[in-house]
């Protein structure tokens, strides 16, 4: 019997986060949800990332009602969703009250498949989240942030899995994030890890460096169970390869597939339209599409490139690009060789600005850089070069142990703090995790729900 690869279909959240910087509001895809449900898919990522930060920041939506609605849409398709380890859906460590209850909430709103990372691969920043997801019920995605560098290897990788399955994974995770894991790699490693633990292995990676369809052939012969995919119109360039050609292809192949390719069809026809709009107003960069074969050299991961892009822009820099773009694998070596991935991608990202449009490197350091060089974010892969690390902290010392464990609990004082104006347990998690962004979200809620209170008094 031909053996099954499933499909997680990333329009809902990566494809379009690394595409448009996740500008992409429910009424837009609301109307293909029920579509989705049906197409067949071992699970739709849909939340997490950076959704909870752009709905509050940009769409004026509640991240959590998002979530309900989505869920009551599509009954029969696990949703999925990505959360930072102890960064939670933020870019800073929380506590483990906070971790543990945002887990809780996810899974009783709907979520089925929380995908744990933790951006230095550290797992003692993953093991709060992973045990919660676990007590909850949920399927505990243990994740490998994928990088290459001097210190990572496929021994370091497969020990780190090992850890994550004692932690309770029900699947692994491969991410690599930047999409510059060749064929060669992604069978080695899938193979490396298959005989380590008996456990489905799930790879996420980015068509960025136009790898990405190759690297999946590979990695299904090496017996990687499920693959990431985005229907076409959102797919290539800094997303994932097209759902529908991996389907074609694998199938050609001799592999079950069990996507129904009426809907797949139906979801790339109505998602056209969608993505055509972004084009024409200009959120959806034509070079966000294009293969960019350098990120072999920088390790750019797509979202990252769009919002790289996004920031040299608004200060009138775009010329910088190239610059940047050299600069960026230097402060990544310069740090420890950190994996690319959000809050690092972010944090070396703006380093690397920074430091090209100061004319001097690290005359002007960011608050998150000063803090992963004191070890608030875990234990870096290889040590932070001495000489660096002396011009950020000075004579400051590094932080010894886990930082999140010298944090107090903050859930129930937040909830006193807010009063009235939190009407739920997640008003109060939203809070924590965005304070600014979510105390004008409810602040504005209250003010309409007022309005319409005064409104209904005056018509009767």
């Amino acid at each position: 019997m031909a053996r099954k690869v499933q499909f997680v279909e990333t329009v809902l959240r990566d494809a379009n986060q690394s595409l448009i910087a996740t500008r992409l509001p429910y009424a837009k895809f609301e109307p293909m949800l029920e579509t989705i449900d049906k197409a067949g898919y071992y699970a739709a990522e849909c939340w997490g990332g950076a959704t909870f930060d752009v709905c509050l920041r940009y769409l004026n939506e509640d991240p959590w009602e998002r979530l309900r609605k989505i869920r009551a849409k599509m009954p029969n398709t696990k949703l999925q969703m990505l959360l930072r380890g102890q960064n939670v859906l933020g870019y800073s460590h929380y506590p483990d009250d906070f971790v543990k209850m945002f887990v809780q909430k996810a899974v009783e709103n709907g979520m089925d498949v929380i995908r744990i990372f933790d951006a230095l691969n550290d797992v003692t920043n993953m093991k709060t989240a992973m045990e919660a997801t676990v007590k909850a019920g949920a399927i505990a995605s243990g994740t490998i942030s994928y990088t290459t560098s001097p210190v990572h290897t496929h021994k370091k990788y497969v020990q780190m899995v090992k850890e994550l399955k004692a932690m309770g994974a029900t699947t692994i995770c491969i991410k690599d994030m930047a999409g510059i894991m060749g064929p060669q790699e992604a069978y080695d490693m899938v193979s490396a890890i298959k005989d380590a633990v008996d456990l489905p292995i799930d790879l996420h990676t980015h068509s960025t460096t136009g790898l990405a369809f190759m690297t999946y052939l590979k990695a299904v012969e090496a017996g990687v169970d499920i693959i990431d995919t985005a229907i076409s119109p959102f797919s290539g360039g800094t997303s994932q390869p097209a759902t529908e050609t991996m389907a074609y292809a694998l199938r050609q192949l001799g592999y079950q597939v069990d996507l129904d390719d009426a809907c797949t069809k139906k979801m790339a026809d109505y998602f056209k339209g969608v993505r055509d709009e972004f084009l024409a107003d200009g959120t959806l960069m034509p070079k966000s599409m294009a293969t960019d074969t350098q990120c072999l050299t920088y390790q750019i991961p797509g979202g990252m490139l769009s919002n790289l892009l996004s920031q040299l822009k608004q200060m009138n820099a775009l010329d910088k690009f190239d610059e940047a773009l050299i600069e960026t694998p230097k402060v990544r070596k310069d740090l420890g060789y950190p994996p690319l991935v959000t809050p690092t991608s972010q944090m070396v990202g703006v380093q690397a600005v920074t430091n090209v449009l100061q004319g001097e490197r690290y005359k002007k350091v960011s608050k998150e850089v000063k803090a992963y060089c004191r070890g608030e974010y875990g234990k870096t892969p290889a040590p932070i070069d001495p000489q660096v690390q002396k011009l950020i902290l000075g004579d400051e010392q590094p932080l010894k142990g886990r930082y999140a464990a010298t944090l107090k609990p903050v859930v129930a004082e937040t909830r006193k703090k807010l009063g009235d104006l939190a009407k739920t347990d997640e008003d109060v998690l939203s809070y924590i995790a965005f304070p600014n962004l979510a105390e004008k979200f409810l602040e504005e809620r209250k003010a309409k729900e007022e309005n319409v209170a005064t409104y209904s008094i005056v018509e009767c």
